[in-house]
């Protein structure tokens, strides 16, 4: 079954261009020209991930990140003229998995959609640590008992955190890892997810039970062993 792509840009000529490099990639594109008709196919047709332009008429990209959170975990790459670091920063603090800069190489944005989503990959393990539940299989996170809306990118740094329970990752491995190859490094994105994990796990960065910044290096996952109940 193809999966679809759901392209938000005000740019017909790259819409078009896309939507044509995609479906010979083997996708199925779904093109909207502003942010309300983007947001009524995500809800009608569910698409697999969203390509997000920034410089949207009306409500710009960032408010429609920001809607998208609101009920959906969907990946989300933002497309940008504009490369700074503090765009990206507010991207990811919205919860958008990935960044890519106008121009690019519609190979490049292939490559990273399929990035993101081979690593939906499954499992059968699922992990307790105390009130905290972790479920590869589903992507799914609870704390309490209660589900923790994560985002692709979230739940792909927790669950490399959490499988090298006791080693120190620093941020370089965490980039290559998450990302499935390497890229421009963008130390800052790392600590924008560290943060935004510790806000929904409600985790004290100062006496963390399960993210532990060791200073100078990266991140460690000290949760305790799984509980054999």
């Amino acid at each position: 079954m193809r999966k679809s792509v759901l392209v938000i840009d005000d740019d017909r000529k790259l819409c078009s261009l896309l939507a044509e490099y995609l479906g010979e990639s083997g996708f199925e594109v779904i093109t909207a020209l502003n942010a309300e008709d983007g947001l009524r196919c995500l809800a009608r047709d569910s698409p697999a991930i969203v390509i997000l332009d920034v410089m949207l008429p009306g409500m710009d990209g960032f408010d429609t990140c920001r809607a998208i959170r609101q009920s959906s975990s969907v990946p989300i790459i933002m497309l940008t003229a504009r490369g700074e670091v503090t765009d990206r920063v507010v991207g990811l603090e919205l919860g958008a998995d990935d960044y890519l800069s106008k121009p690019f190489e519609p190979r490049e944005l292939v490559a990273r959609i399929q990035a993101i989503l081979r690593r939906r990959r499954t499992s059968e393990e699922v992990w307790s640590f105390g009130s905290l539940r972790v479920d590869p299989e589903r992507r799914l996170v609870s704390l309490d008992g209660l589900a923790v809306p994560l985002t692709t990118a979230e739940f792909d740094l927790f669950e490399l955190l959490v499988r090298s329970r006791g080693r120190v990752l620093t941020r370089d491995y965490i980039l290559e890892s998450v990302r499935g190859e390497p890229w421009e490094l963008f130390d800052r994105s790392i600590d924008v997810l560290i943060s935004r994990l510790r806000r929904k796990l409600a985790d004290d960065a100062r006496k963390p039970r399960y993210i532990r910044t060791v200073r100078g290096t990266g991140y460690a996952f000290v949760g305790g062993p799984d509980d054999e109940s």
